[in-house]
């Protein structure tokens, strides 16, 4: 196990939360600080609040990855003694990297808005609101009979030959491959100055654009051959679509015990209901955050409730127009994504060989209380 510097674990992050998944102009990416570090502890907050300043700095955390920006407009100036200019200052000199995963993340597989439906055991997912569909490549690599099964494993664990949610998926020809090895090469199979044949196999797999370049370099650090001879295809196939909110079913119940579902799963002692507290509820659209301008794509799609935060008042009399019930539980039911990157992130530094601890900030960030 190997202790990572910073670029290293935001590479391995990258991968889970590209940022080519944000919105448009969201403030994304590293924000304060340096990554061309040794990273031994990182934490994971909603918000990067003084509080949650102060608990990096008894932790010794030398990362923060924060869902909330903790920069979103330009600075003018960088007083020390403003606020915020007081917590800058106080993570530069502590060493603290804030890097903020915002959008990306509630678009990503596995990501906020995934969790916020895991947590109110919703089945049968689909993304409530598409901004994104996944290009992919088609694959083709020639490899000698020996090392093929050692190909298709390292490409399968490299991410390629996804099909839905089968993973691991190729097609393999047999062959003869020719080639005359010039001079000062050192050939894995015949001898400089002689055209050699050799029985290969044609191995072909899907890749997602966004990890091909990755998988390349895996495949080629596997394979026997000096020169690898391999080609990339554009295709037509229509990739994942990705995209913000969740809708799916959950058992019958009413809008009522939904709600109270809803304050249990989520850890919040209100909601705001809009509708008829007797109505019943099947079908559950989730999007994280301020999701008011996306209420009629919940309606759209069939959606007996929509659960999302920050309901203004003229949405909500918009939703009870359109019959579609709304249950607002605050923008902080994001912190589900604290303690679920934590675990996401931990176990892929884990799987890399990485001597990483990563944890969720205990500190509570919402700045509503309920009288």
């Amino acid at each position: 196990m190997k202790i990572p510097n910073g670029h290293e674990v935001i590479q391995l992050f990258e991968q889970f939360s590209p940022k080519g998944l944000a919105m448009e102009g969201d403030k994304i990416g590293l924000q304060i600080g340096r990554l061309n570090k040794k990273v031994e502890r990182i934490m994971i907050a909603l918000d990067v609040l003084e509080n949650v300043i102060d608990e990096a700095i008894e932790k010794n955390v030398q990362l923060i990855i924060a869902h909330h920006p903790i920069i979103y407009r330009p600075l003018k100036n960088l007083l020390t003694d403003s606020v915020q200019g007081k917590i800058i200052e106080k993570l530069l000199k502590h060493d603290i990297a804030v890097y903020a995963a915002h959008t990306n993340l509630d678009v990503a597989t596995g990501g906020v808005n995934d969790l916020l439906a895991e947590a109110l055991e919703l089945e049968n997912t689909e993304v409530l609101v598409p901004t994104f569909e996944t290009i992919l490549k088609k694959l083709v690599v020639f490899v000698p009979v020996s090392h093929a099964e050692e190909i298709r494993r390292v490409l399968g664990n490299a991410g390629a030959g996804f099909i839905g949610n089968y993973s691991h998926c190729s097609f393999s020809g047999s062959g003869t491959g020719r080639f005359l090895p010039g001079e000062n090469t050192n050939p894995f199979v015949g001898e400089a100055g002689r055209l050699e044949e050799v029985e290969e196999v044609r191995l072909e797999t899907v890749v997602p654009e966004s990890i091909l370049k990755k998988t390349i370099t895996a495949m080629i650090k596997a394979h026997p051959y000096e020169e690898v001879a391999y080609d990339v295809y554009p295709l037509e196939n229509k990739g994942e679509v990705l995209g913000l909110g969740r809708i799916g079913k959950v058992p019958e119940m009413t809008l009522e015990e939904f709600a109270e579902k809803v304050k249990k799963t989520l850890d919040v002692s209100h909601v705001r209901v809009v509708g008829d507290l007797s109505a019943k509820v099947k079908k559950v659209a989730v999007l994280g955050g301020d999701g008011n301008k996306y209420f009629m794509n919940a309606k759209y799609q069939g959606a007996d409730v929509y659960v999302t935060g920050d309901i203004y008042y003229h949405t909500a009399h918009d939703a009870m127009m359109q019959g579609l019930n709304m249950i607002d539980p605050g923008h902080n039911v994001e912190k589900v994504m604290k303690k679920g990157l934590s675990a996401i992130l931990q176990k892929m530094c884990q799987d890399s060989g990485f001597a990483i601890e990563i944890f969720p900030s205990e500190e509570n960030t919402d700045p509503f209380q309920f009288l």
